[in-house]
């Protein structure tokens, strides 16, 4: 299935390369050539999984919204209006599970395992989330909304989020950081310092956060990483590491209660044999 950022990719491309000048240049540390370059092919690996995963998504998408008796009137204002809303609320929720639910996680952690932050770990995308993802906006399809409008306007919400990786944008206004995600609130997320473990979840909007209290501003300096860090450029391994993990924790336990839990439980779950958490939130000091 098509996804309009997938046009946006040359533009990636550029803006990547011209931030990774200005972090040279500037002789800071968040930068890893080899990093990047491994962020880039994972990026590219995503769009080929994920073409593949559209076209079973589309599908079930465009069955529920054939059996909806409703249809949203796309020539009103109001229509996009809650399209936009209900697609970053959806993503807010979305993102927080794969957070807290250690299957959604597993996809996920891609791309947080990555110890530096700067644009090109927008592209750093798990190959296999759209085994999963795409159930989350299903709702769309039942309120009425077309199958296109909703990739136009699902895939501007994920458009906006690649300007928010960087370190190299400040804090904004003060009302602009109040609504909108920006770079500051996105540098939380990807922290491990305490204070920032599971926090600031938004996509285009931050409001969510401040509603549903997981918001964190920017104090101290952000550390990012993973629990247990990926010492590895191996992009099948990073993919799947920790479903290896999870495998691990699940024959270390005798009961099918333990055995799910292992699966949709917590990250932070420890099994008898393994602690399985690889999420960010520990204090390793480094995605």
């Amino acid at each position: 299935m098509f996804k309009p950022q997938y046009l946006s990719i040359p533009i990636f491309a550029i803006l990547i390369a011209v931030e990774a000048w200005m972090i040279m240049r500037q002789n800071r540390e968040n930068f890893d050539r080899k990093d990047t370059w491994t962020n880039i092919a994972l990026g590219f690996g995503s769009v080929g999984f994920g073409l593949l995963f559209g076209l079973f998504n589309g599908l079930a998408y465009l069955a529920i919204y054939e059996l909806t008796p409703l249809k949203m009137p796309l020539n009103l204002w109001w229509s996009w209006a809650i399209l936009i809303v209900a697609d970053d609320f959806l993503y807010y929720w979305f993102h927080r599970i794969s957070h807290e639910s250690r299957f959604f996680w597993n996809f996920h952690v891609v791309h947080h395992s990555s110890n530096k932050y700067n644009l090109s770990v927008a592209v750093r995308q798990s190959w296999f989330s759209g085994v999963a993802h795409w159930i989350f906006y299903l709702p769309l399809a039942a309120l009425g909304f077309p199958l296109w409008i909703y990739l136009l306007v699902h895939g501007f919400n994920l458009l906006y989020q690649f300007w928010i990786h960087t370190e190299l944008i400040d804090k904004l206004p003060k009302p602009v950081e109040y609504i909108f995600n920006t770079p500051s609130h996105h540098r939380v997320h990807h922290g491990v310092n305490p204070q920032y473990q599971d926090k600031n979840y938004g996509g285009i909007l931050i409001i969510w956060d401040r509603l549903f209290r997981t918001f964190e501003p920017e104090v101290e300096k952000v550390r990012y990483g993973i629990t247990t860090p990926l010492k590895s450029y191996n992009w099948l391994w990073i993919n799947t590491h920790a479903w290896v993990e999870t495998w691990t924790a699940i024959s270390s336990e005798n009961s099918l209660k333990e055995k799910l839990r292992c699966i949709f439980g917590s990250p932070n779950f420890r099994s008898k044999t393994q602690n399985i958490e690889t999420r960010a939130i520990s204090n390793f000091s480094a995605g």
